[in-house]
């Protein structure tokens, strides 16, 4: 039997390669307002997927423009009603249903506020949508299973196509073009080795630094969604401090690293942990006492992070099945969940 979730999962080169197609003039539009702006801070507004997914381009705007991101508290708006000075910023938001209370409240508090608004949503027709001054329509289309997938990488795809188009980077804007066919490889990387060492497991880290820490986070949601099984995600520097100590004989570590300036350091750590008996599985070309795992080089150190996380997706996917549980609807999930 085929998952609904394996589909969706199936449909992410697709929908990425539809979302540059078809959302161009908003993208265009998104980073022209916010290359003439020019903030001084870069805000996001985002829960759960797409919360990581606003991590994972936190570190891409930061590494590309220099410019300081920084994720703020729904809360802030919802429940504590709290005005906020960003007269000099923009916002990002980012949702798949954009109907979730909280950041609608947050998004209309940052214009208030004098912010620049963008959103990338899943449903145009959203309030939130509706509320920001540009909406990007990140098309990944109707998805059914409650792990998202296919709209995690669309917001990340999406965001780094408006950072492209607002740097002026070619080689950005090359490898965005580029990334449908990147991830058309990364579906037919083989992880299924990790589902017998995880199967049995009752925690696991995942480790990444700069965008690949994003993946690791995005991972560790996904494992604990589909498999009911505990995972924590952590930079591979911040694992050392403290964090290590739980680590024993065949504990289970993905580490997660991409071609950029963090590779080596990833690759060190995971290492040093095999060493020790560790369970440790690394996506890179250094890996030696660790177990490698096949990734896709892209060609940009962004788009070789967001690819990591596709061949991950299938191997959770077969692991949730292999551990008696339905991937499509985990227990006590709901599709939109609705904050406040």
């Amino acid at each position: 039997m085929i998952t609904t979730m394996r589909r969706e999962i199936d449909e992410i080169p697709a929908a990425v390669r539809r979302m540059l197609r078809d959302s161009r003039d908003s993208i265009n539009e998104a980073g022209s307002m916010l290359r003439k702006r020019d903030p001084a801070v870069l805000v996001s507004i985002a829960r759960g997927s797409s919360d990581h997914a606003a991590h994972f381009l936190k570190y891409a705007f930061e590494l590309e423009l220099g410019l300081v991101v920084a994720s703020i508290g729904p809360s802030l708006a919802s429940i504590y009603q709290a005005p906020l000075k960003l007269d000099r910023a923009a916002a990002l938001a980012i949702s798949q249903s954009g109907a979730s209370p909280d950041l609608l409240a947050l998004a209309n508090t940052a214009k208030t506020g004098g912010a620049k608004t963008v959103c990338l949503v899943n449903t145009i027709s959203s309030p939130l949508a509706a509320a920001c001054d540009v909406a990007v329509d990140i098309h990944a289309g109707p998805e059914i299973a409650v792990a998202a997938t296919k709209s995690f990488v669309n917001s990340i795809a999406a965001g780094l196509s408006l950072l492209s188009i607002w740097s002026g980077n070619a080689a950005l804007v090359a490898a965005v073009e580029a990334l449908p066919d990147h991830l058309e490889q990364a579906l037919s990387l083989d992880w299924s080795g990790l589902v017998e060492t995880l199967h049995g497991a009752d925690s696991l880290y995942m480790l990444g630094r700069g965008p690949s820490l994003a993946i690791a986070c995005e991972a560790a949601l996904k494992c604990k969604e589909t498999s009911e099984l505990h995972a924590e995600a952590y930079s591979s520097a911040e694992v050392l401090h403290g964090p290590v100590s739980l680590v024993s004989a065949h504990f289970p570590i993905i580490a997660f690293a991409a071609r950029d300036k963090a590779e080596s350091s990833i690759a060190a750590t995971a290492n040093g942990l095999a060493a020790k008996n560790a369970s440790v599985f690394l996506t890179s070309a250094s890996a030696k006492e660790a177990s490698r795992l096949p990734f896709v080089e892209t060609g940009h150190a962004l788009t070789d992070a967001l690819a990591l996380i596709v061949p991950y997706y299938g191997m959770v996917e077969s692991l949730s099945r292999a551990r008696g549980l339905n991937p499509d609807k985990p227990v006590a999930l709901k599709k939109v969940t609705e904050t406040r």
